[in-house]
């Protein structure tokens, strides 16, 4: 946006330096130069300022089928039972990371037939 803004402002500034000093006694003119460098200070303030950061919360949140009760999970590796922060969604995938024994698996559902 700066280096649009900045040009820009350079040049409705000389077109109203311009317009005010060739005026030649002739009010219009004068009024013409004088909203022209006022554009062109507003756009060089315009162009100063700094954006807004914006906060962007993302919430994932997983849909197992069937009866999924979080006690009762244990590692594969070691029997360890798993807790809340065992559990991570990376890419859409739940995986696993045991506490105990660090081993880390992707949760697999097995079918049902």
């Amino acid at each position: 946006m700066k280096l649009i803004a900045y040009p820009l402002a350079a040049l409705l500034g000389l077109l109203g330096l311009l317009f005010v000093v060739g005026a030649q006694g002739q009010i219009v003119r004068v009024v013409v130069g004088v909203v022209l460098m006022a554009a062109a200070g507003a756009l060089v303030w315009l162009a100063m300022q700094k954006p807004k950061e914006s906060i962007t919360t993302v919430v994932q949140k997983i849909d197992l089928s069937g009866d999924v009760n979080l006690q009762d999970m244990t590692c594969r590796a070691c029997g360890g039972s798993l807790s809340k922060q065992s559990i991570v969604v990376k890419a859409g995938a739940v995986f696993v990371q045991c506490e105990f024994c660090g081993a880390a698996y992707q949760i697999e559902e097995e079918p049902k037939w």
